[in-house]
């Protein structure tokens, strides 16, 4: 059955993950997607790590559902390749640095003129201008731009941490996914086509914001309950390793001190009502669970919040998470064999379609794996398609 997104038709010449992860999570709701990558090696991400046959991990991850063209966007005929694709596409989506569209004659105005009603989408570092426009920019700078390193912060161990993933590139990829979708639903309504612009500044910083900066949020001096949700993410250490908690409710707090067999503190007046929230009962409670949880062992301590109702997780190694009872009855991970770079594993999309539930998803592609199913879509016979190798034009 076709996806949502069935009959959108994407080109896409971007790299890693910021815009290519978005464009993914199109291609898994249905659209068709033509991955124009750079001449001889492909696009950036398929020369990085965990690599084997052909295939890198991270383009694996960020690149299902699509279909791989190798084209040298510097030539004359690879830029007017490009133009075939476009004219009949409904979406072009790059994240180059600020005027290397316009460099390559692939700038929003050169696409405009063979497709008026093109979405064309781009994403940048820190935007199109401005005091940092043309600085280069990775996840990690812009984590420590938009307050997330400073609030990576153990009270245990004072000192800012970056978060060790790539989460700003994420969240640009699913604002950008967002964004594309809503001007394709504003071009039904009679839109016209127009330029989606995203940076990953802005998209990280809106991404934490709103339990980030909770502090900064309501501005003056007259703000009561001055506490900051963030401040208890927090591990709890047992007799042989940690485990997370998160009580949040009157009775799931007093359900902690339960845990740990202090159902006399439980039950005392000061655990009672909004003499609770007082600050020498919140010490003592968690006080009297911190040194009841030193003396269980994460099993133990699981076992008895999960009978008590308190929410609470143990740490799950990388390993550990794919054979998570949860995750495995969800479907989240799924296995395949590819015939050339074997067995490998992705992440089912989250979004489930009552309806218009999306064909089985297409592999990562294999560099240039697609080229002449896609010049023949265009209508270049095989001589053609064979001088255009020849002049190294394509792959």
């Amino acid at each position: 059955m076709p996806g949502p997104l069935a009959g959108v038709r994407i080109v896409e010449v971007s790299e890693v993950i910021s815009a290519p992860l978005g464009v993914m999570l199109l291609a898994e709701q249905g659209a068709e997607v033509v991955k124009v990558e750079p001449p001889r090696h492909g696009e950036e991400s398929r020369q990085l790590s965990n690599y084997r046959d052909g295939m890198a991990a991270l383009f694996l991850n960020n690149n299902h559902g699509k279909r791989s063209i190798g084209v040298d966007l510097k030539r004359p005929e690879g830029r007017a390749l490009v133009l075939e694709l476009v004219r009949r596409a409904d979406v072009f989506v790059q994240n180059w640095r600020p005027g290397t569209a316009e460099r390559l004659g692939l700038g929003e105005a050169a696409l405009r003129a063979v497709n008026p009603e093109l979405v064309y989408a781009s994403v940048s570092g820190f935007g199109e201008d401005g005091p940092y426009a043309r600085r280069r920019g990775y996840d990690p700078i812009f984590q420590s731009l938009t307050g997330y390193v400073a609030a990576q912060l153990n009270p245990e161990v004072p000192i800012p941490d970056l978060v060790r993933n790539a989460v700003v590139d994420k969240a640009t990829a699913y604002a950008l996914a967002q964004a594309i979708t809503a001007a394709l639903f504003a071009r039904e309504r009679g839109a016209p086509g127009q330029h989606v612009r995203l940076n990953m500044l802005d998209a990280g910083l809106a991404f934490f914001w709103p339990d980030g900066m909770l502090r900064h949020s309501l501005v003056g001096d007259d703000v009561a309950n001055y506490a900051v949700p963030g401040e208890r993410y927090a591990l709890s250490p047992t007799k042989d390793g940690q485990i997370v908690f998160w009580a949040s409710t009157a009775e799931q707090m007093r359900a902690t001190l339960r845990v740990v067999s202090r159902d006399d503190l439980a039950d005392s007046p000061g655990q009672q009502g909004r003499a609770m929230i007082e600050e020498a009962n919140q010490l003592a409670r968690a006080a009297a669970v911190a040194e009841g949880l030193s003396r269980m062992t994460t099993a133990d301590a699981y076992r008895r919040m999960i009978d008590l109702e308190v929410p609470a997780a143990p740490i799950l190694g990388h390993p550990e998470v794919l054979v998570d009872p949860q995750i495995v009855h969800n479907g989240a991970v799924i296995e395949a064999v590819h015939p050339v770079y074997g067995r490998y594993r992705r992440v089912r999309s989250p979004a489930r379609f009552s309806a218009s539930v999306a064909d089985p998803i297409r592999p990562a592609p294999l560099y240039g794996e697609d080229t002449d199913a896609i010049l023949e879509d265009l209508g270049h016979d095989a001589a053609e398609r064979e001088r255009l190798r020849a002049l190294g034009v394509v792959r």
